[in-house]
């Protein structure tokens, strides 16, 4: 893990030396948190997004849901929820899951726009995400779309962290216990309404302080034991 978040700052210091002068130039000028960080003291984002479909090279990015962690604490003042244009009409399949129809996305934001908005609260920070390889493949399109270059942050993926904890207990899963719900009912945590990307945002980030407290809570919690490889 710690070679790879290595191998993030490097990256991060090569993109930030050919990025042209903009938003995510901004975002590489900021170094990443080093692998032995606590992570009790760090910063986090915990962000979600909704699209009209799951392939990240023809489906399009239709809401982000983003709010921070500082100090083990959520601060809902960061919590915001952005409806995002798109170029094509909403799939029904799609419609039907985040409930996002083509009159309301047509009053939403352009992408360029969220993202200028999100990238400087990104910077310095660690991603936090259900699933989060997801939402990376889609932020790294919509960088290489809007920005021209590849888009790279630490990440944590709480689906991750718990499928490595039951692994590591021996204990037998099926796919559907890794789903969010059922993870936040494992660790007692409230139901929120799914496929809503401000909410799941809010329900990965609670879920994450319930998996981070699982830890010694006498010695500092290295990021590098959280992260995921991207």
């Amino acid at each position: 893990m710690l070679s790879s978040l290595l191998s993030l700052n490097f990256r991060r210091r090569r993109l930030y030396a050919n990025a042209p002068a903009g938003p995510l130039q901004d975002f590489y000028a900021v170094p990443f948190p080093s692998g032995g960080s606590d992570c009790r003291k760090l910063g986090f984002v915990a962000l979600d997004l909704e699209t009209t479909g799951l392939d990240p090279r023809n489906d399009e990015i239709l809401s982000i849901g983003w709010v921070c962690i500082n100090d083990m604490q959520i601060d809902l003042g960061t919590a915001h929820h952005r409806l995002v244009c798109p170029h094509c009409e909403i799939p029904e399949r799609s419609a039907v899951i985040h409930h996002i129809t083509d009159d309301q996305a047509a009053g939403g934001m352009p992408l360029v726009a969220v993202l200028n908005e999100l990238l400087p609260l990104l910077a310095g920070k660690v991603l936090i995400a259900h699933h989060a390889r997801f939402e990376m493949q889609f932020l790294r399109r919509a960088c290489l779309a809007l920005f021209g270059m590849n888009f790279v942050m630490p990440v944590i993926d709480t689906q991750a962290i718990a499928r490595r904890t039951l692994e590591r207990r021996n204990q037998a899963f099926r796919p559907q216990e890794l789903r969010l719900a059922a993870l936040r009912r494992r660790h007692q945590l409230p139901r929120y309404r799914l496929h809503n990307a401000l909410s799941d945002a809010l329900a990965a980030a609670e879920l994450f302080l319930a998996q981070l407290a699982q830890s010694d809570t006498a010695r500092p919690v290295p990021l590098n034991k959280f992260l995921l490889k991207v």
